[in-house]
C-alpha cells in the first residue's frame, strides 16, 4: 500500500462527555489506546490533533506525535485540514481520519479505507458502509444510510431509511410495527449503514474548509454532503470486519471499559 497518514482528532470538550479523550479505559486515557490502533495499522505515521495540552501531556509517557491545533474547528474534518496545511502535505497526500472516540477501532479498517481511496484516484474521500440487516437501525436517524452506484462511489447519505421500499412500505402505509414483524423485508443488501470513518486527500481538505454549508448538509446534518454539493466523489467500501461502536455516552464508555477487561480485550 501506498503510504498515509492516520490522524486522531481529539477535542476535549464534549457536551456529553466533556474531556472524554481522557476517560480511563483498562487503566489509561481513552486516546492513548485509539493511538495505539492507529499505530498497529499500516500508517506511515499517527498524529494527535487536539486543542488541549492537557491530552498533549497525557500522551507524552506513550512517545505519541501530537499537534496543538485551534479550539474553534467546527468539525474533525476542519482540524485535519489545519493538520494537512501545517505539515505541508501534497495534494494527493492522503490523511485517514480515526475518531479519538473508538478506541476498539479495528486496525484492518483503518487500512481499507485508505486502500479505497488509493484505488480510486479521481475520488476525493473514501469511507465505509456495512449491510443493515434490522429495522430499528433502518429507521433510526442517528444511523446514517448510503447509496452506493455500481462503481462503489457514493450517490447519497441519509439519515432517512433510503432506498424506499415502495412496494412494500407502501402497502403497510408505513406501519414501523408492521414492517418490524416482516424481516423479509430486509432480506437484500439494498440498505447500508454508514460508517463515519474518512480517508482523505490533502488537495480536498484544502479546499474544503473555504465551502459554506450545503443547502442538504443543514437538512440532514451530514457534513459528506458538502463534497457530493461540490462535485466530488466518495468512495464506499463494505467493512472487511465488524466496526464496534465508539463512545458518547457514560453507558458506552461503560460497555467498552467492560469489553477492554475481558480476555483479549486491549
Amino acid at each position: 500500500m501506498q503510504e498515509f497518514i492516520a490522524v486522531i482528532p481529539a477535542r476535549f470538550a464534549s457536551s456529553r462527555l466533556p474531556g472524554k479523550p481522557l476517560a480511563e479505559i483498562a487503566g489509561e486515557p481513552m486516546v492513548a489506546h485509539v493511538w495505539r490502533r492507529a499505530r498497529e495499522s499500516a500508517a506511515a505515521r499517527v498524529v494527535v490533533a487536539t486543542d488541549d495540552r492537557r491530552i498533549a501531556e497525557v500522551l507524552a509517557p506513550f512517545g505519541a506525535e501530537v499537534l496543538l491545533t485551534a479550539v474553534d474547528h467546527p468539525s474533525g474534518t476542519d482540524r485535519l485540514a489545519e493538520v494537512a496545511e501545517r505539515l505541508g502535505l501534497a495534494d494527493d497526500a492522503v490523511l485517514v481520519n480515526v475518531q479519538g472516540d473508538e478506541p476498539l477501532i479495528p486496525p484492518l479498517l483503518i487500512d481499507q479505507v485508505a486502500a479505497r481511496l488509493f484505488d480510486d484516484p479521481d475520488a476525493s474521500i473514501a469511507t465505509l458502509a456495512e449491510p443493515i440487516s434490522d429495522v430499528e437501525t433502518l429507521f433510526n436517524p442517528n444511523a446514517v444510510k448510503v447509496v452506493r452506484a455500481l462503481s462503489g462511489r457514493a450517490l447519497y447519505f441519509s439519515r432517512a431509511p433510503v432506498p424506499w421500499d415502495r412496494e412494500s412500505w407502501n402497502r403497510e402505509a408505513w406501519d414501523r410495527d408492521a414492517v418490524t414483524h416482516r424481516p423479509e423485508l430486509l432480506e437484500t443488501t439494498a440498505w447500508l449503514r454508514h460508517i463515519g470513518l474518512y480517508a482523505y486527500r490533502a488537495g480536498f481538505l484544502a479546499e474544503y474548509r473555504d465551502w459554506a454549508p450545503s443547502p442538504l448538509e443543514r437538512l440532514e446534518q451530514l457534513e459528506q454532503l458538502r463534497a457530493l454539493h461540490h462535485g466530488h466523489a466518495i468512495q464506499v467500501a463494505l467493512a472487511g470486519v465488524p466496526h464496534p461502536a465508539g463512545v458518547d455516552t457514560e453507558e458506552d464508555l461503560a460497555r467498552v471499559r467492560e469489553l477492554m477487561q475481558l480476555p483479549g480485550g486491549h
